[in-house]
C-alpha cells in the first residue's frame, strides 16, 4: 500500500481553509504554481480530483470535502501529540490547570492537595477568564479547567462538566458585639453587604432572591475576584454574601461567624475536562480523590456528577 504524503496533504488542507490558491501560496512562503504541482501529485495518489475550478474560484469535489474532513483528524492529532509530549519529563508527569479568575483559591487548594509536594508531579496553574481558559483547554494546552459554572453546549468542542462541590452560601461578618439575629432579608435594606460582582450566576440568584421579597439591598462593595471578596470580609466589618468554602480558615478561627445560611441559593464548582485519545492521568485520580471527596463532605454535598456537554467560545 502507498504511503500518504502529509506534506502534500497539508498543502491541501491550508488551500481548502484559505479557500484560494493564491492566498494559500501567500501563506506558505511559496508560488502558485508549486502549490498547484504538489496538489496534482495528491490528486492522482489518491485517484481522485480533489478541486474543481468554477470561473475564477476553486471548490471542494465532494472527494476533496471528505479529505478535508479527514485532514483535520490529522492535524488535530498531531497538534495533540505535540502538545501532550511537550510537558513530559523523565520520571516526572505535568498537569496543566485553568482556574476561573472568579474561583475560590481554597476550593483550588483543597482540590489540588493530593498532587500539591509530590516530586513525581509538576503542577503548572493558569488563572484567567473562564472563555480563555476554554479556548486553552480546547487547544490542548490544559488538562483541565476548574470554575463555579459549567461549560454551556455547542456543537464545535466537546467538554465533560464535573460537579465537584455543591454548598449553600452564606452572610458572614465579623462577630456582632451583642449577639443579634440577622433578620434576612429585612435587615439588607439598612445593612451594607459585600456581594459578588453582577453577571456572576451566585449575584444573579441572590438578586432575583431579594427582588421576589421587595428588598432593595444596600451595597458596601461588588467584587468579581473571591480572594478579593475574602479579603474584603475580613477587613470591612460589615455583611458578605460568600460560599462558606472562601472563608473557611477565619470561620474555624472565629474572625468571622455565619449569620445566616441561605441554602436555597447554591455556590457550584465545577472541573471542566476534554474527551481525549490520550487523556491525563492525573485528571481522573485528581477527580476522584478522596481530597475531591473531603471537600464534598465539608458542606454534606451530593455525589460527583458527570455531565457531557459540547461548548463552543462564548462564557456563559
Amino acid at each position: 500500500m502507498p504511503h500518504l504524503n502529509y506534506h502534500h496533504l497539508r498543502y491541501f488542507w491550508i488551500i481548502a481553509t484559505e479557500g484560494s490558491m493564491s492566498r494559500a501560496a501567500q501563506r506558505l512562503n511559496v508560488s502558485p504554481s508549486s502549490l498547484s504541482v504538489q496538489i496534482k501529485a495528491l490528486e492522482e495518489q489518491l485517484g481522485q480530483q480533489l478541486f474543481e475550478r468554477v470561473g475564477r474560484t476553486l471548490q471542494l469535489t465532494e472527494a476533496g470535502r471528505i479529505a478535508v474532513d479527514y485532514a483535520g483528524s490529522v492535524f488535530k492529532s498531531g497538534h495533540e501529540l505535540m502538545e501532550t509530549l511537550s510537558g513530559l519529563r523523565p520520571g516526572r508527569q505535568v498537569l496543566r490547570v485553568g482556574a476561573a479568575a472568579t474561583l475560590s483559591r481554597n476550593f483550588q487548594i483543597a482540590f489540588l492537595r493530593p498532587l500539591i509536594g509530590r516530586i513525581d508531579v509538576e503542577l503548572i496553574i493558569h488563572t484567567g477568564l473562564f472563555d480563555d481558559l476554554l479556548e486553552a483547554l480546547d487547544a490542548h494546552k490544559l488538562d483541565i479547567v476548574l470554575a463555579n459554572h459549567p461549560a454551556s453546549p455547542d456543537a464545535r468542542s466537546s467538554f465533560e462538566n464535573t460537579l465537584i462541590d455543591e454548598q449553600g452560601v452564606s452572610i458572614v461578618s465579623h462577630k456582632p458585639a451583642k449577639p443579634t439575629r440577622l433578620g434576612f432579608p429585612q435587615d439588607l435594606a439598612r445593612l451594607p453587604i459585600i456581594l459578588p460582582g453582577r453577571g456572576n450566576a451566585l449575584r444573579s440568584a441572590f438578586d432575583a432572591l431579594l427582588g421576589r421579597s421587595g428588598i432593595r439591598p444596600v451595597i458596601a462593595a461588588e467584587v468579581d475576584d473571591m480572594a478579593m471578596l475574602r479579603l474584603m470580609a475580613r477587613e470591612s466589618g460589615g455583611l458578605a454574601l460568600v460560599p462558606p468554602i472562601v472563608v473557611i480558615d477565619e470561620l474555624r478561627s472565629g474572625l468571622l461567624v455565619e449569620r445566616i445560611r441561605l441554602n436555597t441559593l447554591k455556590e457550584q464548582f465545577f472541573a471542566v475536562t476534554q474527551q481525549r485519545r490520550y487523556p491525563n492521568p492525573l485528571v481522573a485520580e485528581l477527580i476522584r480523590s478522596p481530597s475531591a471527596s473531603r471537600i464534598r463532605r465539608m458542606r454534606g454535598t451530593e455525589p460527583l456528577r458527570s455531565v457531557k456537554s459540547s461548548r463552543g467560545r462564548s462564557s456563559p
